[in-house]
């Protein structure tokens, strides 16, 4: 087998550019430069993660077999129809369309309904902050979680997690 840090596998590929971007941050701004670089990189992964995880809190699809779940639809995953959220992250609060249809580019994205797919009650910049702040999010969420679970799944009625 192949090592993981082969020239010619893909992670080696990607250790390579980051190195480069780090050698690139040092050439610009020294160590100053470096440090702006990986707290920029700690950022970014941090909305990354943190976007996932408001788009698909509480959610899960069906088991129909050991190692198969049922088809990821709309009401796998959060909306937010909240027009100016929408038109600054390009239509990225559209999630439950992008699952309907991955193909789709974010600017085509469409919204769905609340009987469609489950609605977050803000748009996506405050619930970053609201995800921060345990039970603040919690309080807001778990309710709808619930809501979500009785709407979509009334035959499931023994869940875990949640209280």
């Amino acid at each position: 087998p192949r090592s993981t840090l082969s020239s010619s596998s893909a992670a080696s590929d990607v250790y390579k550019r980051q190195s480069l971007f780090v050698l690139l941050s040092f050439i610009i701004g020294g160590t100053y430069g470096v440090t702006l670089f990986f707290i920029q990189a700690f950022v970014a992964i941090l909305h990354l993660e943190v976007v996932n995880y408001i788009e698909h809190y509480g959610l899960s699809r069906k088991k129909i077999s050991e190692n198969k779940y049922e088809p990821t639809k709309p009401h796998h995953s959060w909306n937010a129809n909240h027009a100016a959220s929408n038109l600054l992250l390009i239509n990225l609060q559209k999630h439950s369309d992008h699952h309907a249809k991955p193909a789709k580019t974010y600017p085509m994205l469409s919204a769905y309904d609340e009987e469609s797919a489950p609605q977050l009650p803000f748009g996506y910049p405050i619930m970053v902050v609201f995800s921060l702040i345990p039970f603040l999010w919690r309080r807001v969420m778990n309710p709808k979680v619930i809501k979500w679970r009785e709407q979509f799944y009334p035959d499931v009625k023994e869940w875990r997690g949640l209280s």
